[in-house]
């Protein structure tokens, strides 16, 4: 055993998403993605056109996403897409993924959000949003669904430097994200955070400033993704033209940098992922041909060789 403040799990160096479920739920519980039809205000010209450079959700969604499927449809295929490999699940959250799904009227988001919640076998929702497309009667909404239901707000924070994020047209700065994050927390709803590593221009010496940056965040927990460059990109088109400027992790390469992530991240923060996985033939880059939970052993037992932990650099907390 690992003797470590703020161990979900103390059989292992980070806390886990899965350890602090189980904690809470007293077992397994697995996310269904839905895809509600939600836009983005940088797609629909609020804000811009094209949206990130790097997004193409088709990538990353599961085949029984479709967003002409009700909320209740999308559920039913999802358990049972899921049931086989998560027999032993005490029950599933409604995750809302999908571009930005907030970015709504409120009346119409009430009806979705309690449509996913009323059917059997639903312990909560987690949505994932930008942190523009939040207001505080939305807020006040989750808080007071927060008191009877789980939820959970994860924010695309992508990067904490405003040049990235006007780089890749994110539409919105980093104060932007400090302010949805905190207004969020301070209602006592649980809140996420997504990072992507290695996107341009950002290297070893920013993801360890990030690390330093989220920490002092009111995050409940992140999710760390290496960058993968996909067809039907803006960023694919510029990836084939100009290649080098595009860092290629190798998997050594990138959980030694994960690694050292974790050792400066505040050890409370609940990790949700380390990296990430898009569909196979979207990828314009051959990627490391392994499955996240083959990835995700490599990097524990990395963390156990170099005898490190989350939050071991981090001054006060080794």
């Amino acid at each position: 055993m690992i003797n470590r403040p703020y161990a979900w799990d103390n059989n292992r160096r980070f806390n886990t998403y899965t350890g602090y479920i189980r904690q809470h739920f007293g077992g397994r519980v697995q996310k269904l993605t839905i895809d509600a039809g939600f836009t983005c205000p940088n797609r629909d010209g609020t804000k811009g056109r094209g949206g990130c450079t790097y997004c193409n959700n088709d990538a990353f969604n599961p085949s029984y996403c479709l967003p002409e499927k009700s909320v209740t449809r999308q559920i039913e295929e999802g358990m049972s897409f899921h049931r086989d490999r998560y027999k032993n699940a005490k029950g599933f959250l409604a995750y809302f993924q999908a571009y930005s799904n907030t970015y709504a009227p409120l009346d119409k988001l009430k009806v979705l959000y309690e449509e996913a919640l009323s059917y059997p076998g639903i312990l909560g929702v987690v949505i994932g949003t930008r942190p523009d497309c939040v207001d505080d009667d939305l807020l006040d909404y989750l808080s007071g669904l927060n008191e009877t239901q789980y939820v959970s707000v994860e924010y695309g924070i992508e990067s904490c430097f405003d040049d990235t994020l006007e780089r890749i047209n994110r539409g919105h700065d980093f104060e932007a994200s400090v302010r949805a994050i905190e207004k969020t927390a301070g209602r006592g709803i649980r809140t996420g955070g997504h990072v992507i590593a290695g996107l341009p221009g950002e290297g070893h010496d920013r993801m360890m400033a990030s690390a330093d940056i989220l920490s002092g965040l009111p995050l409940h927990s992140v999710k760390f993704h290496q960058l993968q460059i996909v067809k039907g990109t803006r960023m694919g088109e510029d990836y084939k033209h100009h290649p080098d400027d595009y860092h290629e992790f190798g998997l050594d390469e990138y959980l030694e940098l994960m690694v050292e992530v974790i050792e400066n991240l505040r050890p409370d923060l609940v990790v949700e992922r380390i990296a990430g996985e898009s569909v196979p033939r979207y990828n314009l880059r051959p990627g490391w041909g392994l499955r996240y939970d083959q990835v995700l052993n490599r990097f524990e037992a990395l963390l156990e060789e170099k005898d490190t932990w989350q939050g071991k650099k981090r001054q006060g907390t080794g």
